[in-house]
C-alpha cells in the first residue's frame, strides 16, 4: 500500500511529561526526519496516511544518552528523604527543566521558572541510585520544550548509601600453575551495590586456615592474578565489594589445588 501513502505524521513527546498539552504533530512526506532533542528520554509516534485515512502508529522510544562533553556540572546534597540540586549556569536561561528517578519507567519532571542556582527535590528513598538531568531552555511554554531545552548536566545521586547486599558472582579460578592462578569474576549488579561501589577485596586462605593480607582492586578490576602461593595446596578465594558505607558479604569460590609440579614455565 506504500504506492497510495499521502504522508506520515509524527509526534514527539517528551518522557517524563508533566505537560498537559498534547505533542503537536509533524506532516512529512518523505520517510526521515531529523530531531534535534536534549538528553531526557522520548517516544516518537509515526503514522501514514492516505485518503482513507491514518494508519496505526509506530512507536519508537530514543533512551538516555550518556554524555561527557556537557557544560554543566552538578552538585546534589541530602537532607533527609529531600536533595538540594545546585549548579553554576554558564547563563541564564528563562527556566531549567530538571528529570529525576531512578530508571526509564520512575522519572519525574520538574520546571524551574525563578532565577536560581539551586532547588529541592523530594521523596527520595535510602539505597537507591537516582538520575538526576537538569536541562535549559530560553522559551518556557510546555509545547515547547522538545524544540528548545539543552542538556545542562547530569549526575547520579544516592540519599542514603549502604553496603553492597551480594558480593560479586561467577567466580573461576583459571590457569592454576604451582605457585600461582587467576582468578576472575563478573561485577556486582548496580542494583544490589545500594551505594557507589568503590572497588573488591580479595584474600585467600589456605587448607591449613591461613588467610593472606588482603587486596583491595578497582571498582573497574574483574580479575586478579594470584601469585606466592604453595605449591600442592588447596586454596578458596574470598571476595567482596565494598562502597563509603562499608563492606559487603564475602563470596567464596569453590576450592583449587596447586599444582604439585611446574609446567615448564615459571611459576
Amino acid at each position: 500500500q506504500s504506492k497510495n501513502i499521502i504522508g506520515y505524521y509524527v509526534t514527539v513527546e517528551r518522557i517524563p511529561n508533566s505537560c498537559r498539552d498534547s505533542p503537536s504533530r509533524i506532516f512529512l512526506e518523505e520517510r526521515k526526519v531529523l530531531l534535534n532533542l536534549s538528553l531526557a528520554q522520548y517516544r516518537v509516534n509515526i503514522s501514514a496516511y492516505n485518503e482513507a485515512g491514518e494508519s496505526p502508529q509506530a512507536v519508537y522510544i530514543v533512551p538516555h544518552i550518556s554524555a561527557t562533553d556537557l557544560p554543566g556540572q552538578i552538585h546534589v546534597k541530602p537532607q533527609g528523604t529531600n536533595a538540594v540540586v545546585t549548579w553554576t549556569p554558564e547563563y541564564n536561561p528563562k527556566c531549567f527543566v530538571v528529570d529525576w528517578g531512578t530508571g526509564k519507567e520512575d522519572m519525574r519532571m520538574k520546571i524551574v521558572t525563578t532565577a536560581t542556582q539551586n532547588f529541592t527535590l523530594d521523596d527520595f528513598q535510602p539505597y537507591k541510585l537516582y538520575k538526576i538531568i537538569v536541562h535549559a531552555s530560553d522559551v518556557c511554554q510546555c509545547e515547547n520544550f522538545t524544540r528548545y531545552e539543552k542538556t545542562f548536566g547530569t549526575t547520579h545521586f544516592y540519599s542514603v548509601e549502604g553496603v553492597p547486599r551480594t558480593g560479586p558472582t561467577n567466580v573461576t579460578i583459571l590457569n592454576i600453575r604451582k605457585h600461582s592462578a587467576l582468578v576472575k569474576w563478573t561485577e556486582i549488579a548496580a542494583e544490589d551495590c545500594l551505594g557507589f561501589l568503590q572497588g573488591y577485596r580479595i584474600s585467600y586462605t589456605d587448607s591449613s586456615r591461613k588467610k593472606s593480607e588482603p587486596v583491595r582492586l578497582s571498582s573497574s578490576t574483574t580479575s586478579y592474578h594470584l601469585i606466592g602461593l604453595k605449591k600442592k595446596t588447596i586454596y578458596r578465594v574470598q571476595i567482596s565489594g565494598f562502597t563509603n558505607t562499608g563492606e559487603g558479604p564475602v563470596t567464596l569460590s569453590q576450592p583449587f589445588s596447586t599444582l604439585k609440579y611446574g609446567t615448564g614455565s615459571s611459576v
